[in-house]
């Protein structure tokens, strides 16, 4: 009963929130077709959202799924205003730059069915085909300038089979990296809020047990609206394979991922690059952008329409990695290697910055959790480069198609960014970011960097658990305008926490994070917080 009454509360209160992802443009007079196909998508997107939450307000409280929650308050402190790097970076866009004295985080869930230990409950799950969840998360930082934010909202649904199909916001980090110690993976790495999407997807690599098996996912996506282009959308797409039985201790896995900014309409007059302040947006250009052809050698394109920019490139903004890696499981220990090769302008199909790209290597412990002592849990090394670009030219010679310019772009001058954070790799960060004497170039001043990334996991006496992350960098700016010298950063976090005894579920936990060098400026910031978690049974 108590749990019924929470959903149904739950389910009020996010109805306004997903009638406002539509409600926006009401003011407006005429609507172009790109509005209109936005508004459409918005109107499809609540609807499954709704739907959903009034299917789970339905089913009967005799179930297996409990409903789970946690609940958060902390408090920020650093010696300059600013929160420093390792604090904010691929924290899902939670925590501002601008230090927010307190933050209060409340999210509540119901995720997919456990096997139940009572025989009659296993054997209905196993049987069932269809299985649903649900999730959201609110955060308020007062003080800053979105204080209210809500990183999660979405509608899940699985079949059996493997497939599922979900709606709303949704934390996702894309591409093959160790999620907990990363300095970030390349194209998608958490760092800024989720975005609006509807996902088809196999989440887990099938046939489970068979010596080959796929995952992957086809997305699409609406940016927000304060920025250059709005009604800017996404594209996003990923396949991946394992070769190699789930429980051998050798497997090779590798796969690629593809996301594209695409359609969109402009207030200001930006020349060339656009025709009528309106980027291609149709279906046969949505079909351009999926297969993401070129338009070079056509001879039908709308030149009323379509740019001189868009038919001597692609339309929209591609970009992605190609990755390959193994998993070795040994008796005490386990090692994953993972290598992310960029693509952003044809650089790589042309294999000329194949030097370019994020290399990891994490060790896990195997041994048993030491109780009486201190345990390395986890070791983590990457490497980040980016400084190639396949060369300081971009000529039509395949061997010269250099200046990638990573995640700047002609058209979508606010970069591969929402609300002004980079989306993928924390390290090519916004020019806003770094010191104000270093000059300032579209959206990131610096996407030529080399990380050096350590991170460090574990516990003490089985109570007190750790994580380190510490990563130096040499940052030379953009081919277009380089900084003068290389400037060099550290940047560094320790995080501690434990359970509070006497109260179930309550976890207290503080960090330190630091940073010295010339392209931030030299900071040292605290926070400290208290968590509960649980769930209804």
């Amino acid at each position: 009963m108590i749990v019924n009454q929470i959903s149904q509360y739950f389910y009020l209160f996010w109805c306004r929130y997903l009638f406002s992802l539509f409600y926006k443009e009401q003011g407006k007079v005429s609507i172009d077709l790109g509005v209109y196909v936005n508004l459409m998508h918005r109107f499809i997107l609540a609807y499954l959202l709704l739907v959903g939450l009034l299917v789970i307000s339905a089913c009967p409280a005799q179930t297996v799924k409990p409903l789970r929650y946690r609940s958060e308050m902390g408090a920020y402190v650093a010696t300059l205003g600013e929160t420093p790097f390792w604090l904010r970076a691929n924290q899902y866009g939670i925590v501002p730059r601008q230090v927010s004295f307190l933050t209060i985080r409340q999210a509540i869930w119901m995720d997919y069915r456990n096997r139940s230990r009572n025989k009659r409950d296993s054997l209905r799950t196993i049987k069932q085909w269809v299985d649903w969840g649900w999730g959201a998360e609110a955060v308020y930082n007062p003080g800053t300038v979105r204080p209210v934010l809500i990183p999660e909202a979405y509608v899940k649904v699985k079949l059996k089979r493997g497939f599922e199909v979900w709606a709303g916001k949704r934390r996702e980090i894309i591409g093959l990296v160790d999620s907990s110690l990363t300095s970030g993976s390349y194209a998608w790495s958490g760092n800024t809020l989720p975005m609006v999407k509807i996902q088809l997807a196999v989440p887990d690599y099938l046939p489970r047990q068979g010596l080959v098996g796929f995952k992957g996912f086809y997305a699409h996506g609406w940016f927000e609206n304060d920025r250059l282009f709005n009604n800017t959308m996404l594209h996003q797409k990923a396949l991946y394979g394992r070769f190699g039985k789930s429980h051998w201790r050798f497997k090779v896995y590798g796969g690629i991922n593809h996301q594209v900014m695409w359609g969109g309409h402009t207030d200001q007059n930006l020349g060339s690059v656009v025709i009528n302040k309106q980027l291609p947006n149709r279906f046969g250009d949505y079909l351009d952008v999926v297969t993401a052809s070129a338009l070079g050698n056509r001879k039908n394109i709308d030149t009323n329409r379509i740019s001189s920019f868009d038919r001597e490139n692609r339309i929209g903004n591609h970009l992605g990695t190609v990755d390959i890696g193994f998993d070795y499981m040994g008796r005490h220990f386990s090692v994953f290697a993972y290598r992310q090769n960029i693509y952003e302008d044809g650089s790589l199909f042309h294999l000329i910055n194949l030097r370019d790209g994020l290399n990891g290597v994490m060790i896990r412990n195997r041994r048993p959790i030491n109780s009486h002592g201190f345990q390395l849990q986890k070791a983590l090394f990457e490497y980040l480069y980016t400084e190639h670009q396949g060369g300081d030219l971009f000529l039509e010679d395949a061997a010269q198609r250099g200046r990638d310019n990573y995640f700047n772009h002609s058209q979508y001058q606010d970069g591969w960014s929402r609300f002004g954070s980079t989306i993928g790799t924390p390290f090519i960060s916004p020019s806003n970011d770094s010191r104000s004497e270093l000059p300032h170039y579209v959206f990131t001043n610096n996407n030529r960097v080399a990380v050096m990334h350590i991170g460090l996991s574990g516990q003490a006496y089985n109570f007190l658990r750790f994580h380190l992350k510490a990563s130096y960098s040499e940052n030379l700016g953009t081919y277009a305008i380089p900084f003068e010298q290389p400037v060099r950063q550290f940047s560094s976090i320790l995080s501690l926490s434990a359970p509070i005894p006497h109260l179930k579920g309550v976890t207290t936990s503080t960090a330190i994070a630091a940073d010295i060098g010339d392209l931030y400026s030299r900071n040292l910031g605290f926070f400290i917080g208290i968590r509960k978690e649980g769930q209804s049974r």
